[in-house]
């Protein structure tokens, strides 16, 4: 028995997967960046339905993100098994915008995929995405890519491996590169064997539309390493590599961006690859734009896809479908018997447990009862407003992935500010200096009040003026996105909200758009702050985030799918 596996798999910001199978059961990693707790575990029986499981970087001990930089934390999670023990290597990024970059690389371990994980065990910090490779004899060694501050650049890109010793908890011996190129950069590296040979399955032509996923192969471990070239296998010219799987040269497919990729092995012999991609808007930078000029815009950041693969006569790895360019839908594995493996997602929370929901993520630091609790005022979320939305530090905030470009979001609240450096509500955003924030607040003329304020690279405007609202009342705060228009709503009676503000162009909150972060993807959340430090709280009554069909039944273009 088969099914069919439409991709993505994983909607919205989910990238660089990393994916193991034991026993019947799969598990991918991804990255979650400046979003806490660190990296999303996800389960499935089946590589379709996926089930999000308990975060492993869950303690202030394990991880602190205080000051990083928008996309910077946590990059590209490996996921590896061996003897009875989960393995899983991750690098913290702490300075990326800058010449001299500060990639710590760690690894935590846990005998069940739930936790507990261990405290994090320091690495080298040649560069980041390390990756652990189990051998045949015990040995243990990690891969990583290197980065290089010096000008010029000695090479394009180079791959580093280093034993580990298990015992010890330490790297060991010496460290030698195993790829220096010229021209093609490599990154995301993944060490495996297979009959004779290691292979080295490496990410390519960096993170954007150039993206792709390229294989060498040795019968040492430490090379040298041969890159697998082929006549389907097109480039334009030499920085390209020779990619396995790639949609840079077609740019109307629904998969770009695609690379990255990791292995799985099924238990009748089959091959699977993650890889991730991206789904464009319909929007574009404009002409002058700081970065990525006329670039088109990705709202939803980088997601995972799946893609069956085969081996070849002379044993290297090719899509089963031919060529090289990701399909939209795959065939999956075979199933042993028919099984109800749908997993529920989480639209409307009424805040009913002691304990939130996975789905939701917080900036860099936990939300202790420092700013908020379920248990204050039983049925609701209380949020003690603390700093401003630019801080990388201290802020009240949670939210949830943007999944697909037709989505409402909406949220009630109680709350009564006494100052107008006292808000509360409903925000659309990529990062600490790009959002739409519809928010309750006060003014000294008017009283409490609502706004619509937009931030787009720290230039900030108010939508609208500072609408009067009722105070000891309770107000119901909307959004609704199609494509990449976003409308906003309020009022006191969802059967009856009203518009605020225009139609906005949300497209600039995306990877291309934004200045300083560009791995991430779009949120959608509830937060409070309180600017003069005492503290003021909102209460929420439910959160609702749910995907919406396309109203006038025509979606325009593949991206936006």
């Amino acid at each position: 028995m088969r099914e069919k596996i439409q991709n993505p798999i994983l909607h919205g910001f989910h990238p660089d997967p990393s994916i193991i199978r034991v026993g019947e059961d799969y598990y991918i990693a991804t990255s979650t960046f400046e979003w806490w707790p660190g990296i999303r575990l996800h389960h499935s029986v089946d590589l379709k339905n996926w089930e999000l499981l308990p975060y492993p970087l869950n303690s202030v001990s394990q991880l602190d993100l205080r000051g990083v930089g928008a996309s910077q934390g946590i990059w590209a999670p490996c996921l590896t098994y061996d003897q009875g023990t989960f393995y899983l290597l991750y690098t913290i990024v702490r300075s990326f915008y800058c010449n001299m970059y500060d990639t710590e690389n760690y690894l935590i371990t846990a005998s069940d995929i739930t936790g507990p994980w261990s405290e994090p065990i320091a690495l080298n910090n040649f560069g980041f995405d390390p990756s652990f490779f189990h051998d045949d004899d015990g040995r243990k060694y990690m891969v990583s890519m290197v980065t290089d501050h010096r000008v010029p650049k000695k090479y394009a890109g180079r791959l580093v491996l280093q034993e580990y010793d298990s015992v010890q908890k330490k790297m060991t011996g010496p460290v030698k590169d195993i790829y220096q190129g010229d021209k093609i950069f490599l990154e995301g590296p993944h060490i495996f064997k297979r009959k004779d040979w290691y292979y080295l399955f490496a990410a390519d032509t960096g993170t954007g539309e150039g993206h792709g996923q390229t294989i060498l192969r040795s019968r040492n471990v430490w090379g040298p390493y041969e890159m697998f070239q082929a006549d389907f296998m097109r480039r334009d010219n030499e920085n390209e590599a020779y990619s396995i799987l790639t949609s840079r040269h077609h740019e109307d497919i629904l998969l770009q961006k695609s690379g990255h990729c990791d292995l799985v092995e099924t238990p009748d012999g089959e091959w699977y690859a993650v890889h991730l991609c991206g789904r464009a808007s319909r929007d574009r930078n404009p002409e002058d734009a700081k970065r990525f000029p006329k670039s088109r815009r990705y709202m939803l950041g980088r997601e995972t896809a799946i893609q069956k693969m085969r081996w070849t006569q002379d044993d290297w790895l090719v899509l089963a479908a031919g060529g090289n360019t990701p399909q939209e839908e795959t065939e999956g594995p075979v199933l042993r018997e028919a099984m109800d493996c749908k997993m529920q997602r989480l639209t409307r929370d009424d805040f009913e447990d002691k304990t939130l929901h996975l789905d939701y993520q917080s900036l860099r630091i936990p939300m202790d009862e420092r700013y908020l609790s379920l248990t204050a005022r039983p049925g609701w979320l209380r949020m003690y407003g603390r700093s401003g939305l630019s801080s990388k530090f201290s802020q009240t905030l949670i939210a949830r992935r943007m999944t697909q470009y037709h989505m409402e979001a909406s949220a009630c609240m109680e709350f009564e500010p006494e100052i107008f450096k006292q808000m509360a509500g409903l925000i659309f955003l990529y990062d600490t200096d790009n959002y739409l924030y519809l928010h309750v607040s006060f003014d000294e003329e008017i009283g409490k009040c609502i706004t619509l304020l937009k931030a787009e690279n720290k230039k900030y405007a108010y939508l609208t003026d500072y609408i009067s609202v009722r105070e000891n009342q309770a107000v119901i705060l909307k959004l609704e996105i199609a494509e990449n228009m976003v409308q906003f709503y309020y009022g006191n009676d969802e059967m009856n909200m009203l518009k605020i503000g225009p139609p906005v162009n949300a497209g600039f909150l995306s990877d291309e758009a934004c200045d300083e972060g560009w791995f991430t993807g779009a949120m959608i959340g509830i937060c409070c702050q309180d600017l003069t430090g005492f503290g003021k709280y909102a209460d929420f009554d439910y959160f609702e985030l749910k995907e919406t069909e396309v109203k006038d039944g025509s979606i325009g273009i593949k991206g936006i799918r």
